[in-house]
């Protein structure tokens, strides 16, 4: 455990970190004994967030670690340190900047990350100690999810398929005391949900397609929350395959599962007001004789009418029945999280989702709750004007663009078209992966908007 959390009020023996920031160093700085200073100076600190430089008593030991950092209450203050320290225990130091515990716990944790299911660690974790309480539980509960997402995210499609969402689940649900409820393969049909099934079919028998379904809170005063997850545990393209490159990181395409699956976990642990919701219609695209076809229809749960205009847009297509299932129940709110669209990537690049919803209003207030929590995510507008381009004159709907403009919009206004104007909707389009590593961000897997989600969710139903 990179963090260990003690209820004594006198914390066993460790290193003390002194945080500071670049603004502060020069004031911090006289804090120091004369020869601290002066090493400091020598090795050219100056307080620059993500960096550290050991300092040594008069015989040479390890004494005092200088940290610096952003800001008190940056989610990622300690990772880069984390991430660079030798094995041992550390605290923070009582002079210098006070960083807020919860900042502390989930950073900390953070850069001490890495998915070493098929690779061993080159390092022994260092240990961070702090106090007991529940800012420093609460970061501890964040990490946890956002590993968790990690972990799904980089799993390989061969050990992470459609039953092995399943399986996820089902230990989420019998740690919360949650129900579950699976419709598999032939099932989806019989149960009507034919466009997860048609997406999904050729992968079976070995990783049959099918809706997850999780229920937490039996409370029915309380508002019912619907999360639905994009499942696609591996996206070959289907008949209309990808390319080498464009299907290397297929894995990821469950990502929206995975970060919806992270958000369930820190509603539940936190306990919020609500009952919940969680469905991962869960699939594999691949290619087989009975694969679906560009230029099929089919009808959804909905009753509407799908035309194939291409196989490689198949998320929006398991989406659809998941969400006409969610608008069923009436809920207060959905939620759907998906990576769905290379468009929304090309608009705003890997680290912005993007935000879809009917609320401008809302829009713009999640805007500036996820800059304050440093977990962006960036408004595309729902624009009418572009309905024609999923228009066809075979079926209600197509599930590709007649243009390839506005790619992200069309997908969205797809989605939109299985939610009635009464119902309050919320679509995100993520792209659930880290492109270069930053502090406390390695290279892979990500959890992205869940912080500001659940900010913004307590908020909500406070």
């Amino acid at each position: 455990m990179s963090v260990t959390l003690s209820k004594s009020a006198k914390l066993p023996a460790a290193t003390p970190l002194f945080c500071t920031s670049a603004e502060r160093w020069k004031d911090d700085s006289a804090l120091l004994e004369p020869a601290q200073r002066a090493w400091a100076k020598a090795a050219g600190f100056t307080g620059k967030a993500d960096t550290q430089l050991l300092l040594p008593d008069a015989k040479g030991a390890l004494e005092r670690v200088l940290v610096g950092l952003r800001a008190a209450d940056d989610p990622f203050a300690l990772a880069a340190a984390s991430g660079a320290l030798p094995a041992g225990r550390y605290r923070l130091d009582a002079a210098g900047l006070a960083l807020d515990p919860q900042a502390a716990a989930l950073s900390w944790s953070l850069g001490d990350y890495a998915f070493d299911a098929y690779k061993a660690r080159s390092r022994v974790s260092p240990e961070l100690l702090l106090g007991d309480g529940p800012e420093a539980q609460r970061g501890l509960l964040l990490a946890g999810a956002i590993a968790a997402v990690r972990d799904l995210v980089n799993t390989p499609a061969e050990a992470c398929g459609p039953q092995h969402l399943e399986a996820v689940l089902r230990t989420l649900a019998k740690q919360h005391k949650a129900k579950i409820k699976v419709w598999e393969g032939e099932q989806l049909l019989k149960a009507n949900f034919p466009a997860i099934h048609a997406v999904g079919r050729a992968a079976a028998p070995e990783r049959a397609p099918r809706l997850i379904e999780l229920n937490w809170g039996s409370d029915k005063t309380l508002p019912l929350l619907s999360l639905v997850g994009k499942g696609v545990c591996f996206d070959s393209g289907g008949l209309d395959i990808k390319p080498a490159d464009g299907m290397r990181l297929m894995k990821k395409d469950m990502g929206g599962a995975a970060n919806a699956i992270g958000l369930a976990m820190m509603v539940m642990s936190l306990r919020l007001p609500v009952r919940l919701q969680l469905l991962i219609p869960a699939v594999e695209n691949a290619i087989a004789g009975n694969a679906f076809r560009p230029g099929d229809i089919f009808r959804t749960r909905s009753g509407r009418s799908i035309e194939i205009g291409n196989t490689d847009a198949e998320g929006r297509v398991v989406l659809c029945d998941a969400l006409s299932y969610a608008v069923e129940g009436q809920p207060d709110l959905i939620i759907d999280l998906a990576t769905l669209t290379g468009a929304a990537r090309v608009a705003l690049g890997p680290e912005l989702p993007a935000l879809f919803c009917r609320d401008l209003a809302r829009g713009q207030q999640l805007v500036e709750l996820g800059l304050q929590e440093r977990d962006p995510l960036w408004p595309l507008p729902l624009w009418q004007g572009y309905q024609h381009l999923i228009d066809t004159p075979l079926a209600d709907i197509s599930n590709s663009g007649s243009s390839p403009f506005a790619g992200a919009i069309t997908a969205a206004l797809f989605l939109e078209r299985f939610i009635p104007d009464p119902q309050d909707w919320m679509h995100i389009d993520l792209y659930a992966w880290n492109s270069h590593a930053r502090a406390g961000r390695p290279v892979g897997g990500e959890a992205q908007t869940l912080r500001t989600l659940l900010s913004w969710l307590e908020r909500r139903y406070a």
